[in-house]
């Protein structure tokens, strides 16, 4: 019989076993991602782990998303490499406080329903793309500490380890799920590797994770317009990099618990555990989509996991650093290969002859990008303005006009589809100004008005029949077209009935 517990008035419930079982087996995973993250930013092993933690206990504890995962990122890490690099590792610190101070302010003015914005084929493009990226990190497993490929023995004890790994989290399941399968694969590599004496990698072999409880410091930097002018291009792109992953994780994890998030309630706990990180020697990050499938594969559903992950981090950094780092790094890198295979959105390659191809390019091309760069913010980026484009120009080639002379000889043109910016050419195409009789009628009842670009190419129409002295009447426009249209006075019938109520997008 399941046992709930109501935790901090949460309005969740919690089943206890498996949050903490989840948790335990995040926080284990959480290790060798966050000393990789640091060393690819150019910081100390500690300045990763700090930043999982911290980053990890606020948004657990104040996100919208119970059960996401959030730590240091590579994405993040990729942002800041030439920062400390060149200014040093303080100025990190308060690049990803002000990172923070912008999330937050994000997150007030509720921009986190610009995800809306984000089409499905991106974010399967996203997806497909970080499984993959997902996949090729640890491919660094098979690999000895001058980046040559493993050979003989070594390679096949690699490959064993992880096969078995692999074999577990798939097939325990199957048998029983009283226990998470990720958490008892690792205890089982573990376990072999220590009863047998096996030599292979361990965590230790990457870096060592000891370390005492975040140290407070505020970051030694200048306070003037100087540090401003250098931190600020990163906090904005460490800000707005952090939301989109943070965001797009929280729309993943909603659709596989078939439950709602609350993306403007992330961004500010976004923030905040960002601030929190620069004063605490964290170098920042966001949502982890990585470990957030592992929480929840493992049947966590709540925020108690991801405080149990962060909380076990800590413990490991402070006083068990000496037993983690002889996991072996076969067991997580057979772990994350298993997450990369259920993150794939396998669906997605069913669709391909049935999804639009310009949904089907968006996808392939949000895909490339982020295997390729591993910008996963950039990524969705591209996928985002390709869809508007490829939007616009459909939009565009929807413009009609139905033409006829009534019996008083007054020519009509009933307007048909958007006029916006990308159809205001193919609109002027539809008119025969030279040849038209004195008095003409253009009716938009069936079309909308919806920008600047689509006011100015009625305008200029207008022009084009007043240098020739001829009457045009523009019937069925929006109030606010009327106003903007500078020959209103001397051609437009504002005598129409069912004016529409729509305003022009300005």
């Amino acid at each position: 019989m399941k046992k709930y517990i109501n935790l901090f008035n949460f309005s969740q419930k919690v089943n206890y076993k498996n949050e903490v079982l989840s948790g335990l087996t995040v926080a284990l995973a959480l290790v060798p991602e966050a000393v990789a993250f640091a060393i690819i930013a150019g910081v100390s092993p500690l300045t990763g782990l700090y930043a999982a933690f911290m980053m990890g206990l606020v948004t657990s504890i104040l996100g919208g998303r119970p059960g996401m995962i959030s730590g240091a990122t590579g994405a993040i890490a990729v942002v800041l490499v030439s920062l400390v690099k060149d200014h040093g590792v303080d100025y990190i610190f308060a690049t990803v406080i002000l990172a923070g101070i912008l999330q937050i302010t994000a997150g007030l003015l509720k921009l986190g329903k610009l995800m809306r914005l984000v089409p499905m084929s991106a974010i399967y493009g996203f997806v497909n793309g970080l499984a993959v990226v997902i996949f090729m990190s640890q491919l660094v497993s098979f690999q000895d500490g001058d980046k040559n490929w493993l050979q003989g023995e070594p390679f096949y004890i690699m490959l064993g380890l992880v096969l078995l790994t692999m074999g577990i989290i798939w097939g325990l399941p199957k048998i029983s799920k009283v226990i998470p399968a990720s958490l008892v694969s690792i205890l089982a590599i573990f376990g072999i590797v220590l009863a047998f004496g096996i030599d292979t990698k361990t965590v230790g072999d990457i870096a060592s994770i000891e370390g005492s409880f975040p140290p407070f410091a505020i970051p030694n930097v200048p306070f003037d317009w100087k540090t401003l002018q250098i931190i600020f291009p990163y906090a904005a792109i460490v800000a707005g990099v952090g939301l989109i992953e943070s965001l797009l994780t929280l729309n993943i994890v909603d659709e596989i618990t078939e439950t709602r998030g609350r993306g403007n309630k992330e961004a500010v706990a976004q923030g905040i555990a960002n601030i929190l990180s620069g004063f605490f020697s964290g170098m920042g990050g966001c949502a982890m989509i990585g470990q957030s499938l592992i929480n929840i594969s493992s049947g966590a559903r709540a925020r108690l996991s991801g405080i149990v992950a962060s909380i076990m981090l800590l413990i490991f950094i402070m006083y068990g650093s000496s037993l983690i780092e002889q996991v072996p790094i076969a067991a997580l890198t057979g772990l994350m290969i298993m997450v990369s295979i259920g993150t794939f959105e396998w669906a997605s390659l069913k669709t391909f002859n049935k999804m639009p191809k310009s949904d089907i390019f968006v996808m392939l091309v949000v895909t490339l990008v982020t295997a390729i760069i591993h910008d996963l913010a950039m990524a969705v980026i591209i996928g985002v303005i390709i869809s508007a484009l490829v939007f616009a120009w459909d939009n565009a080639k929807r413009i009609r006009a139905r033409k006829y002379t009534d019996d008083s000889g007054v020519k009509h043109y009933e307007i048909y589809g958007p006029l916006f910016f990308g159809s205001t050419t193919a609109f002027a195409e539809k008119f025969d100004v030279q040849n038209d009789p004195n008095e003409v009628i253009v009716d938009f009842k069936e079309s909308r008005i919806v920008d600047m670009s689509a006011i100015e190419a009625v305008n200029k129409l207008t022009e084009r029949y007043l240098k020739l002295g001829k009457v045009v009447h523009l019937k069925h426009l929006s109030p606010d077209c009327i106003t903007l249209l500078e020959n209103a006075n001397q051609l437009i019938d504002v005598n129409v009935l069912e004016d529409p109520t729509y305003k022009v997008i300005s």
